[in-house]
């Protein structure tokens, strides 16, 4: 069997659910409570892909900003790929993920990455229109997320995994 070390980074604003995915991902949980990030969290798991293909993920789920820190930065340093989380309810942290992917881009030389759009499950009070989402689709791989239903939390790590994979295999 084929096995891959992966460090990936999640990334966006305070508030958007980097912590709650990786909860999710991680341990198949929710909780209600908001629970701040400081600094960096680090946790792994393995996920097979294929038959004979397994990839551990190192995932740092980085404390939440609008723009990269010295610190962030830091974090980053070595990372083979992103996971960029905006929330749905709030527009604002889309645009400053937008801004992020740019800085990210640049600092990893554009690393595998993809872009979540969290709290599906708030659907309903989103600032996100279908035709802004369609604009977003056109830019990059946006996938709808919910950490609190668990909602294509699974299927977006495994995206990841997959590019990784068809990335290896050029």
């Amino acid at each position: 069997m084929t096995s891959y070390n992966k460090k990936i980074c999640l990334i966006g604003d305070f508030g958007v659910g980097k912590t709650s995915l990786v909860n999710r991902y991680v341990n198949n949980d929710f909780s209600e409570a908001y629970q701040t990030t400081v600094g960096v969290s680090i946790c792994t798991r393995n996920i097979k892909i294929a038959t004979d293909v397994l990839i551990k993920f190192v995932i740092w789920d980085i404390a939440g900003a609008d723009r990269l820190t010295t610190v962030s930065r830091s974090y980053l340093s070595g990372a083979n790929g992103c996971i960029l989380v905006a929330d749905g309810t709030r527009t604002k942290t889309i645009e400053n993920a937008l801004e992020l992917k740019v800085a990210v881009d640049v600092q990893l030389n554009n690393p595998e990455m993809i872009c979540l759009l969290n709290k599906h499950d708030l659907s309903t009070d989103w600032e996100v229109d279908n035709e802004y989402f369609s604009y977003l689709d056109s830019l990059d791989s946006w996938q709808m997320t919910s950490a609190r239903t668990g909602e294509g939390v699974e299927d977006a790590f495994t995206l990841l995994a997959k590019k990784f994979l068809d990335h290896a295999k050029e």
